[in-house]
């Protein structure tokens, strides 16, 4: 992990608090594919990113649709992933990036990046406060690092491969829970209602066997709580990867149980402590 003293703390509220160029000069001559070093950058261009979205909570936004009337993008959504995007290709020039809200840039190294600007849009739309700022590393299209920080509260969650996951500067790792009636479970739900209703009907299943449920709307923060053991477990079908790259990996750093959509189970993403993921797995896929 960095000892940079910067690394962890979020600015003042209302703007970001490092531009393309300070990254870009902040980690020249560093090995550009050492996990701890894309730690830390996408550490810093999360927390920066975060600032700047907080400073548009509240404001009027443009506001435009996608795959459904539901799933909405604001202007926020773009102008922070504009300035993420800039910001990692600054300090890692040639880096291929995928981000929610614009084309993907293949890249001519072996660095990658994965990134959701803001993963909770619906809420940030409403001023509802959870929200996040997302950024996983890639090298050679595995996820080796990742940083996650929640737009209002400021945490940041942070890891890279062999390091361990942080938040807060603090070592994390997930609920000792063994018994699933004990779990608290989060969960998400699609854009699409046909979906939603097939979604319905698993919570129905799940919901008399676990202590309880949640639904924040952020996937990324729900997958950083199991790494922390604020949640047990949190499952979701139909997510893509920039909202699961970076919280996934936190959780599995952290020594918890990830499974990723596919289609051999039906989409679902599934990360939980390892002592309720199979019994909580064996109710959601009948």
């Amino acid at each position: 992990m960095s000892s940079d003293p910067t690394v962890g703390r979020s600015s003042s509220i209302g703007g970001p608090s490092l531009d393309a160029g300070d990254i870009a000069s902040h980690h020249s001559g560093t090995k550009a594919t050492d996990p701890a070093v894309l730690e830390e950058i996408a550490v810093n261009v999360a927390i920066a990113a975060a600032d700047l979205a907080r400073g548009r909570l509240g404001r009027k936004q443009t506001v435009d649709t996608k795959t459904t009337p539901t799933d909405v993008v604001t202007g926020a959504d773009v102008e922070v992933e504009a300035f993420i995007r800039a910001a990692l290709q600054a300090a890692t020039p040639g880096a291929a990036i995928l981000g929610e809200e614009g084309a993907p840039v293949s890249g001519s190294t072996s660095v990658g990046w994965i990134v959701d600007p803001i993963d909770g849009t619906v809420n940030f739309l409403y001023n509802l406060p959870v929200m996040s700022v997302s950024i996983g590393a890639t090298v050679a299209g595995e996820v080796v690092a990742g940083a996650v920080v929640d737009i209002v509260r400021g945490e940041v969650f942070r890891g890279s491969v062999g390091n361990g996951v942080l938040r807060d500067n603090a070592r994390v790792t997930p609920s000792a829970t063994t018994d699933i009636s004990d779990a608290l479970v989060g969960t998400g739900f699609s854009y699409a209602s046909e979906t939603r209703r097939r979604e319905g009907a698993v919570v129905a299943r799940v919901l008399p066997e676990v202590r309880d449920i949640r639904n924040f709307g952020s996937a990324a923060l729900h997958l950083c709580w199991v790494a922390c053991g604020r949640l047990e477990a949190f499952y979701q079908e139909g997510l893509n990867e920039w909202d699961v790259a970076a919280g996934a990996f936190l959780v599995s750093e952290a020594g918890g149980r990830v499974e990723l959509g596919s289609d051999a189970n039906g989409g679902l993403v599934l990360a939980a402590t390892s002592g309720v993921f199979d019994a909580l797995r064996n109710l959601i896929i009948e």
